[in-house]
């Protein structure tokens, strides 16, 4: 036993001489100051770099499923079978609306997006690290989930709207955060990587930090616990976009005299109707249970020569909805008003109380807020008997509408406690 520590300790010596002379004859033709931290360090540079016979010029690259990286981190390159790599959702929207006109469209304006390796969360070139929720950020902002976390929202096309702070090379509007980032989570709280390789949108859910409690008036109604997902209350806005439009340009330049489109590629510029940062609409998502929704997307498309359309102008190629999870979260919730006596947020807008005339701008729907001529990808509209027993003002309704109210005539009531 006595001769056990210094042989250990001898090998280590060994192995680490090695390495570093395996380093340093890389580094004779390669970059002097490729410098790795961490346990990275302790790696022979074709630990990395060589995969059988194979030399890997990117160790981390998804095209031979990040085969250096895997060698050791076992089991990740399942990332690439799931929604962050196969963009199986995305491309099939495409297919369907779009590549209608354009066959091309997806490689002309998405190419760039979703997993091409390791590198795109953990770092550029030898500056390995874990991501952080800036680097997430990266790809989840505008209007994909993860920027309304920090209280950030889209801005309007228009340059004259583009001013303020700048992130990631977008401005934003700014909007109040999540409560569980004025707490101080970060994203991996919720969002692990073995929750990500196994394609699964989120590590945890609500219910595995939070209770309800009975002193809260909304919680002792067994339909809403039963019926409804937490954020369809709890979610205090989200960024919504009505009318996406692809205008393509036949001379495969963007001619854009006003100023008034951003986000040009390709002979394409994209600008949006309307925006929204308000309470999203609702919905019934896969799970059966309302959910907050909104528009992914209501496609138009023109094609414009010389300042005029080239054939038919503000062409509706889809009129998509998404039941989705908005990073908005609050301690309070909407009133009673806001569900159970608003039936435009459940896309059943009655004419009456249409504000918005599509059809006189040419745009072939009769309300953004109408079920009418759109539909729900994944799960469905509530219909209309459906919201008028919700409606229905009961006896006990009525009693917990009163109740509700004098919460609000206590000026130190809140929704939730603390």
């Amino acid at each position: 036993m006595t001769w056990t520590i210094p042989f250990i300790a001898a090998c280590w010596l060994l192995v680490s001489s090695l390495t570093a002379q395996a380093a340093g004859q890389c580094r004779y033709c390669h970059s002097p100051d490729i410098h790795l931290d961490g346990l990275h360090s302790r790696l022979a540079c074709q630990d990395c770099h060589r995969s059988g016979s194979r030399v890997l010029v990117d160790p981390a690259d998804r095209r031979h499923g990040s085969a250096g990286c895997v060698a050791c981190h076992q089991g990740y390159q399942q990332m690439y079978a799931h929604a962050m790599g196969t963009r199986a959702k995305e491309k099939a929207f495409i297919a369907r609306s779009y590549a209608r006109v354009d066959r091309q469209f997806e490689q002309k304006n998405c190419s760039s997006c979703h997993l091409q390796g390791c590198r795109d969360c953990h770092g550029k070139g030898h500056a390995i690290s874990r991501p952080r929720a800036d680097t997430c950020s990266a790809c989840h902002k505008g209007y994909f989930v993860g920027w309304d976390y920090f209280g950030r929202a889209p801005r309007e096309d228009h340059e004259r709207y583009q001013r303020g702070s700048w992130i990631q090379g977008e401005t934003f509007l700014k909007m109040r955060p999540d409560v569980h980032h004025q707490q101080g989570m970060t994203c991996n709280d919720c969002h692990s990587m073995q929750s990500l390789i196994k394609g699964r949108t989120a590590a945890k859910s609500c219910s595995d930090c939070h209770r309800p409690s009975q002193k809260v008036l909304e919680h002792r109604i067994p339909a809403h616990l039963e019926r409804m997902e937490c954020i369809a209350c709890h979610a205090a806005w989200a960024p919504q976009e009505y009318g996406t439009f692809y205008l393509q340009f036949a001379s495969g330049s963007v001619e854009d005299p006003y100023q008034a489109l951003t986000y040009t590629r390709n002979g394409y510029a994209k600008s949006a109707y309307l925006k929204r940062q308000d309470l999203p609409p609702l919905g019934i998502n896969q799970q059966g249970k309302v959910a907050p929704i909104r528009p992914q997307f209501i496609a138009y498309y023109s094609k414009l020569a010389n300042g005029r359309a080239a054939g038919r102008e503000n062409q509706l190629l889809a009129a998509e909805w998404r039941a989705f999870t908005p990073h908005t979260i609050q301690r309070g919730t909407t009133t009673c008003d806001g569900c159970h006596d608003n039936p435009r947020r459940f896309l059943l807008e009655p004419p009456q109380n249409r504000i918005y005339d599509l059809t006189r701008d040419g745009l072939t729907l009769y309300s953004f807020w109408n079920q009418a001529g759109q539909r729900m990808t994944n799960g469905s509209f509530m219909d209309q008997a459906r919201y008028q027993r919700m409606s229905t003002k009961s006896p006990t309704y009525q009693r917990l509408y009163v109740e509700k109210w004098k919460q609000f005539s206590r000026p130190d009531a809140l929704s939730s406690p603390r």
